[in-house]
């Protein structure tokens, strides 16, 4: 497999995708930026008042600051994955709801990988884990915008080649992976952005006409076939460094993780990062 990459071609992606006959307000390709989360969440409140769309999407060749969940660094080195963003004004969802938006995301990837022929899964919260080994593949990271307006933008990182460099392991010790080291039926990486793109409009505007609720927009059973997580033994690491153990059971209808403790009872995880306790 030739795993040169050619820039990401921003004019076929407008042509495919941009309103009318596409979902997207606009799309936009960058060389370069800290990140692409940071720069639409300033797009989305410019001084000028000319504030960025629904459904605006920015996408970098490399990110220079990326972030993952809980300010941790997201390698975005140039030209080995996917690196985007897309700013939502679902004015159908309640604040509350905009929580569920990373399970939307999540299963997009899965189609995604689906579609090139790689067996990939869903890890509670936001990231998602390929081949035999399990090894991260793709995260999200779901930001609610701080305005009088409800909004949000929704960044994604997909490793599509292989990273040159080490990359530490996250929680759990997961390592990482990419598409092409799992047997991708193709590194384009504007073909993989168009499917991308394309996978995530069609669940979102499902998600945005059930008003955020996973179950009325027919995707909660999705996501829990797909979720490696539920009948695992976890640890859940706390925002404070804690640690709750217990088998995770379910996902709620809000994206919240059901965890069932050692005596039996029953407690709904809104945060935390999981820690598989066996292969799945």
């Amino acid at each position: 497999m030739n795993h040169r990459s050619a820039p990401v071609d921003a004019a076929a992606l407008r042509a495919a995708l941009l309103q009318p006959a596409g979902p997207y307000a606009a799309i936009d390709v960058v060389a370069s930026t800290g990140s692409t989360n940071a720069d639409l969440r300033v797009a989305a409140t410019a001084d000028d008042g000319e504030d960025a769309e629904d459904r605006t999407v920015l996408i970098a060749e490399e990110q220079t600051a990326g972030v993952g969940r809980r300010a941790r660094d997201w390698r975005s080195p140039k030209g080995a994955g996917i690196y985007l963003s897309v700013l939502l004004r679902p004015r159908e969802v309640t604040f509350a709801g905009l929580g569920s938006l990373a399970v939307v995301a999540g299963l997009a990837l899965v189609d995604v990988a689906e579609q090139l022929g790689v067996d990939a899964v869903l890890k509670w919260p936001n990231d998602v884990l390929a081949g035999p080994d399990r090894a991260k593949c793709a995260g999200v990271l779901s930001e609610a915008l701080s305005s009088e307006e409800i909004g949000v933008v929704l960044g994604i990182g997909l490793n599509v080649l292989p990273l040159k460099e080490k990359v530490p392991p996250g929680p759990g010790g997961l390592p990482a992976t990419s598409l092409a080291e799992q047997g991708a039926r193709t590194t384009d990486r504007t073909e993989i952005a168009r499917l991308l793109l394309t996978a995530f409009a069609e669940r979102e505007s499902r998600w945005r006409a059930a008003g955020g609720d996973l179950a009325r927009a027919g995707l909660l059973a999705d996501y829990r076939r797909h979720c490696a997580t539920i009948g695992q033994g976890v640890n859940i690491i706390t925002p404070d460094g804690g640690a709750v153990p217990g088998e995770a059971v379910d996902v709620d209808p809000s994206g919240q993780l059901v965890l069932q403790g050692p005596g039996g009872e029953r407690r709904t995880i809104f945060a935390g990062d999981v820690v598989h306790l066996r292969p799945n």
